[in-house]
C-alpha cells in the first residue's frame, strides 16, 4: 500500500511537467498574436494615416540595426521635407558629385545642380505629383505638410536675403571707413604711391610695368653670372637688352605711361632670359645673387630714409624767402619812422591784472600776426585782451612795424626786445652760462662732428640756443605785476574765445596744460634719461607728459614755489646733457612735476605739424590747434590738409605781403 502511494506520487509531477511543455508554446503564440495587427484583409478597418505612420516606424526600426545615427538623421530630414524617399532623389540632393553615377546620368545630374533652386523645387513637386497616383503618396498631398514645406522654403529664402544684405552692409561700411582713412593721408607726405589711386583698384593693373621690372632684375642676375662663367656673347646680349628695357620703362609707374614699343621689348627680353636660363641657370647662384641685390636695396632705402629725415630737419630750420623779405622791409620802414610814431596806444593796460594777458615769444612776424589776429577775431570782447610780445633785436623793428600798420582792433599790444633784459645774463641764467663754455660752442658751431645724423641736427637747431625759447621759465621776472598769464607758442591758431581759461581752478597748481600721454611715447621716460640716478630717484618714468603751446600760469603760485629756482637747479645739473637732450619740454616736465593741472583736451589739439591722421572733428571743435613738429604751416613741407586753418588768418592782400610774394 505504501509502495502504491509512492508510485502514484511519482506520476503526478511527471504528468504536470509534460502538460506544461505542451501548452507553453501554444500560450506563447497566442500572446504574440494579440500584439500583431490584423491581417491584410482587415487593414481597411484602420485609418490610412495611421497605417502609413506605422509603416514608417517599422521601417526606421529595421534601419536602426543597419545604419548609423547620422545616416538616419539625413533620411528622417529628407522624409519630412520632401516626402517619401527615393534613391535617385537622395543622390541628387544630398550626396557630393563623386557619389553620382557616371555616363549620361552623371552629366544630367550635374546640369540639374547648376539650375536655380526654384527649378529644383519645381522638379521635386512634379515628382511628388507623379507619385500621388499610387496609395503611398497620401502623405505628400497633406495640406499641413505642404504648408510646412512652403514655410520652410520661405524662411530659407528670407534668411539668405538677410545674410546677403548683411554682407553688403558690411562691405559698404568697410569701404566708407577705408575712404575716410584715405582722405586723412596727405599726398604731400607720402608721395604718389597710394593704394587708393585708380590704377591700384585692379590687382592685374599695370601688369606690364611689373613684368618689365621683374625682367630687369633677372637680367641683372644673369648678367653677373654670365660674366662669372665667361660667356661674353650672352653677356653683351643681356647688357644690350637690359639698356633697352630700362629706356622703355623709364619712370613709368602704370601701363598707360609706357611707350608703344614696350610690348616688343618685353617679348625680346623674355627670349633673352629664356636663353640665359638654359645656359646659366644655377639655383644656388641665382638665389645668392637675388639675396645680395635685396641686401643692397635695403641699405639704399635706409640711407635714403636718413637723408630724407636730415633734409626735413634742415627744411624746418630754414626761414622762407618771403618771410625774410617781409621782416627786412618792415624793419627798414620802422627805423624811418619818427620816434613819437613808434609807440602803441593804451599802455596803461599792460599791468592791469583784471584783464586777459597773453605772452608770446617769437622771431617770426607772420606767425605772430596769425596768433594775434585769430585770437582777436574769436574773442567776445577784444578790448579786454592784452598781448605781450617779445622778440630779438633782429626782428624788433619788423614786429613793431607790422602791428603799427595792423593794430589789433580794441586790444592792447606791446613789443619788447629780449636783448634789453639786462637781468638776463650768464651769472643769473644757467643756459647763458653754458653757452659760453668751449664744449657747447664746439657742439653748436663746429662742423666736424663724428655724428652728423638727423637726430644730432635736430638738437643743434638754433631755437634751442635762443633765449626766446627759455624765457618761459622767467615769466614772473618779465611781468612782475600780473597774477595770471596765458602762454602761447607762435605755431598755434586760436579758433574760440579763450577767456574761459582764466576761470579754470588750478587747485593750487602752477601750470594748466593739456596732457599728451594717450600714447606711451609721451610719458616721462621718452624725454628723460632714467639711467641717471638723479632722474630715477625723483621722477616716475610712467608719469604723464603735457604740452607747451597753450599754458595757463598762475604767477602768484609760481613765486611761492620758486619755479624759476627749480628750473635753475636742474638746468645746472644738465651741463653735459646727461639728464636730457636739449630743448625746453624736458626741463619743463621736471620743473612743473606735480605742479601741473590737466586741462580738457578740447582746449588744445596737437599734432598738425607731424601727424596726418588728426581727426577733423577734433580740429574743428578745438579752441587752439597746434602745428607742433617740423611741418610748420608757413613752410613748403607743410601738410596741405591742415594749412587752410592757418592761412585764413594771414592778410595776403597786404602790400608788404604781396611785394614779398607770399601767396596762399
Amino acid at each position: 500500500m505504501a509502495s502504491n502511494n509512492r508510485i502514484n506520487g511519482f506520476h503526478f509531477p511527471v504528468l504536470g511537467f509534460l502538460l506544461l511543455c505542451l501548452f507553453l508554446p501554444l500560450i506563447f503564440f497566442f500572446v504574440t498574436g494579440l500584439h500583431t495587427l490584423p491581417d491584410q484583409d482587415d487593414i481597411s478597418e484602420f485609418p490610412s494615416k495611421q497605417v502609413t505612420k506605422w509603416k514608417e516606424w517599422q521601417a526606421l526600426e529595421d534601419l536602426k540595426s543597419l545604419f548609423s545615427k547620422e545616416v538616419l538623421d539625413v533620411i528622417v530630414s529628407s522624409t519630412n521635407d520632401t516626402g517619401p524617399l527615393s534613391l535617385d532623389n537622395f543622390r541628387k540632393n544630398n550626396l557630393s558629385a563623386s557619389w553620382r553615377l557616371g555616363g549620361s546620368k552623371t552629366s544630367n545630374s550635374t546640369v540639374e545642380l547648376n539650375q536655380p533652386a526654384t527649378n529644383v523645387r519645381q522638379e521635386n513637386q512634379k515628382g511628388k505629383e507623379s507619385r500621388s497616383s499610387d496609395g503611398r503618396a497620401q502623405l505628400t498631398n497633406n495640406p499641413a505638410q505642404l504648408a510646412r514645406r512652403q514655410l520652410i522654403e520661405k524662411r530659407k529664402e528670407k534668411r539668405a536675403a538677410e545674410l546677403v544684405k548683411q554682407d553688403d552692409d558690411v562691405i559698404v561700411k568697410l569701404e566708407d571707413l577705408a575712404i575716410e582713412r584715405s582722405k586723412s593721408v596727405d599726398s604731400a607726405v607720402l608721395g604718389k604711391y597710394n593704394i587708393w589711386r585708380k590704377e591700384f583698384e585692379n590687382e592685374n593693373a599695370d601688369s606690364n610695368v611689373r613684368l618689365m621690372r621683374d625682367q630687369i632684375i633677372m637680367a641683372r642676375v644673369y648678367l653677373s653670372i654670365a660674366k662669372m662663367k665667361n660667356k661674353p656673347q650672352l653677356y653683351q646680349e643681356l647688357q644690350s637688352q637690359l639698356k633697352e628695357s630700362q629706356r622703355a620703362l623709364g619712370e613709368a609707374i602704370s601701363d598707360a605711361e609706357l611707350n608703344h614699343s614696350a610690348h616688343e621689348k618685353i617679348k625680346t627680353m623674355g627670349q633673352v632670359l629664356s636663353k640665359s636660363k638654359d645656359q646659366l641657370y644655377d639655383c644656388k647662384l641665382v638665389t645668392g645673387k637675388l639675396r645680395a641685390m635685396l641686401q643692397t636695396a635695403d641699405e639704399q632705402v635706409r640711407s635714403l630714409k636718413k637723408q630724407s629725415t636730415f633734409l626735413s630737419q634742415l627744411a624746418a630750420k630754414t626761414i622762407p624767402n618771403g618771410i625774410h623779405c617781409l621782416s627786412m622791409r618792415l624793419t627798414i620802414d620802422y627805423y624811418l619812422l619818427a620816434p613819437e610814431k613808434r609807440k602803441f596806444p593804451m599802455s596803461e593796460n599792460l599791468e592791469n591784472p583784471s584783464l586777459y594777458h597773453y605772452a608770446l615769444f617769437s622771431d617770426n612776424v607772420l606767425a605772430t600776426s596769425v596768433v594775434v589776429n585769430s585770437t582777436i577775431l574769436n574773442a567776445k570782447d577784444p578790448s579786454k585782451h592784452v598781448f605781450h610780445l617779445v622778440t630779438d633785436k633782429l626782428n624788433f623793428g619788423a614786429m613793431n612795424m607790422w602791428f603799427l600798420l595792423n593794430p589789433p582792433g580794441k586790444a592792447t599790444i606791446h613789443v619788447e626786445n629780449v636783448d634789453e633784459f639786462k637781468w638776463l645774463n650768464s651769472s643769473y641764467c644757467p643756459v647763458l652760462k653754458q653757452l659760453e663754455s668751449s664744449a657747447m660752442k664746439e657742439y653748436y658751431f663746429k662742423a666736424g662732428h663724428s655724428t652728423t645724423g638727423a637726430s644730432n641736427l635736430k638738437y643743434r637747431n638754433p631755437k634751442y640756443l635762443s633765449m626766446l625759447n627759455h624765457l618761459r621759465f622767467y615769466l614772473p621776472q618779465v611781468y612782475p605785476k600780473l597774477d595770471k598769464i596765458l602762454f602761447l607758442d607762435d605755431d598755434i591758431v586760436v579758433q574760440k574765445d579763450l577767456t574761459g581759461l582764466w576761470a579754470v581752478n588750478l587747485h593750487g597748481k602752477v601750470n594748466g596744460a593739456v596732457e599728451t600721454c594717450g600714447e606711451s611715447f609721451h610719458r616721462f621716460d621718452k624725454y628723460l634719461n632714467f639711467s641717471n640716478p638723479h632722474i630715477a630717484k625723483n621722477f616716475d618714468p610712467n608719469a604723464c607728459g603735457w604740452a607747451y603751446g597753450m599754458n595757463m600760469f598762475d604767477l602768484k603760485e609760481w613765486k611761492k614755489k620758486d619755479i624759476t629756482g627749480i628750473y635753475h637747479k636742474w638746468q645746472s645739473m644738465n651741463e653735459d646733457r646727461v639728464l636730457w637732450k636739449l630743448g625746453t619740454l624736458p626741463p619743463g616736465l621736471m620743473t612743473f612735476y606735480g605742479l601741473t593741472h590737466p586741462l580738457s583736451k578740447s582746449w588744445h589739439v596737437l599734432g598738425l605739424g607731424y601727424n596726418p591722421t588728426v581727426d577733423r572733428s577734433e580740429i574743428e571743435n578745438a579752441a587752439v590747434i597746434h602745428y607742433n613738429g617740423n611741418m610748420k604751416p608757413w613752410l613748403e613741407i607743410a601738410m596741405t590738409k591742415y594749412r587752410s586753418y592757418w592761412t585764413k588768418y594771414v592778410k595776403y592782400n597786404h602790400p608788404y605781403v604781396q611785394n614779398c610774394k607770399l601767396i596762399e
